[in-house]
């Protein structure tokens, strides 16, 4: 087994039982005790565990959010597909709205040369970025701006999503499952994310699968308040047609 897969299936146990502890993944995955406190090692690194005594808890258990820059490096070459995949759900032309994150950030790079677009962003980097195209006209939604997602929020944010409608949603989330549909760990960041997709005529979720199965704190909608969830080929087959069933159209890129 390689690393990546053991650093894996040690993280889907964590997010499944609520913790790990290092003798007992040891004993089962056939490996020493100082190769699982290295892999814990990287997977706190990553932003998704939290090492305790002995063993380790998913940061989701903690309500604790991970960084812009330390979301950024993980799973790049997913979210780099799921980026890529996002293309075709943009528009020939007319507006849309590109939520703040790691993924979503990725589909705006993505945007080709030939897109003629209104793009309206919560996210002062995304902004300044998207502003150099001549092609697109940028609207940075204004507001207090969350050092740890760089996202704008509150009443500002939410004065100016009430006065647009956009032909579609590029969202993010912190948490995707059946039963509570989609969660992010802060209300303000939710109520922007919820007025995002109010203001949309369809809405396109990308999250990649470690995202599937966790919850948290703040609600912003139902999976049948979604049209597309994209995400990537690790999100168990299973899993993918449940989220089917409860609505969305899921593309796994």
């Amino acid at each position: 087994m390689y690393p990546e897969e053991r650093q894996q299936q040690i993280l889907q146990r964590a997010r499944t039982e609520g913790r790990v502890d290092v003798v007992a993944l040891a004993e089962d995955l056939r490996v020493t005790t100082e190769t699982i406190r290295r892999d814990l090692t990287v997977l706190e690194r990553a932003g998704v565990l939290r090492r305790v005594h002995g063993g380790a808890i998913p940061v989701e258990r903690l309500g604790f959010e991970p960084a812009l820059a330390t979301r950024d490096a993980v799973m790049t070459a997913e979210k780099e597909r799921i980026a890529k995949a996002a293309v075709e759900e943009l528009p020939r032309d007319g507006a849309i709205i590109i939520d703040a994150g790691t993924t979503t950030g990725r589909l705006a790079e993505a945007i080709p040369l030939d897109r003629e677009l209104t793009v309206v962003v919560n996210s002062p980097p995304l902004a300044t970025a998207l502003a150099t195209r001549p092609n697109l006209t940028v609207i940075a939604l204004g507001g207090r701006v969350r050092g740890r997602t760089l996202a704008t929020v509150d009443d500002f944010a939410l004065q100016l999503l009430g006065q647009v409608y956009v032909d579609v949603a590029f969202m993010a989330t912190n948490g995707l499952t059946i039963e509570r549909g989609l969660t992010t760990p802060d209300p303000a960041e939710a109520a922007v994310k919820r007025s995002m997709m109010a203001a949309a005529r369809r809405t396109v979720m990308l999250a990649d699968h470690t995202k599937v199965g966790n919850d948290y704190f703040a609600r912003f909608g139902a999976l049948a308040d979604i049209d597309v969830l994209i995400t990537d080929a690790g999100l168990n087959d299973s899993v993918a047609d449940d989220i089917r069933q409860a609505g969305p159209r899921v593309v796994l890129a």
